[in-house]
């Protein structure tokens, strides 16, 4: 089996509700992503997938849906707040946490029908979450 990652860096806000710490109130993080691919075998150039490829594809997408934007759980009463105020929300079922987010890059990926193995979203340079499908 062969893998290969990439490194995808963004910045976002995000507060989880009910939670007792310090993340229940708004705050931001530089978050870095590493999605990794797989393949059985490689393709008639000797790859499991073009570097550029997974950055058009997945860096774009989080760019623009994700990068400098406030991720917040739908029933967090700061997305009526902050959208009236002309703010960029994205909302998830439940917490944002790492790995909720870390699942929603995934299913995206999925979605472009990438060979996705695992996200992990570093939300600090100490601690980060995986998904894998």
């Amino acid at each position: 089996m062969f893998f290969v990652a990439k490194i995808i860096h963004f910045c976002y806000g995000h507060r989880l509700l009910e939670y007792t710490g310090k993340c229940r109130h708004p705050h931001g993080h530089n978050g870095k992503i590493e999605i990794t691919m797989r393949a059985k075998k490689l393709d008639k150039l000797g790859m499991v997938m073009d570097f550029e490829d997974i950055k058009t594809t997945i860096q774009k997408w989080v760019n623009t849906e994700l990068d400098h934007k406030m991720l917040l759980n739908a029933e967090d009463p700061l997305v009526a707040i902050l959208r009236g105020l002309g703010e960029p929300v994205v909302t998830t079922k439940g917490n944002p946490t790492a790995e909720n987010i870390a699942k929603l890059i995934f299913n995206h990926a999925k979605n472009q029908k990438l060979p996705v193995v695992s996200v992990k979203l570093w939300e600090t340079v100490n601690s980060h979450a995986e998904y894998r499908g």
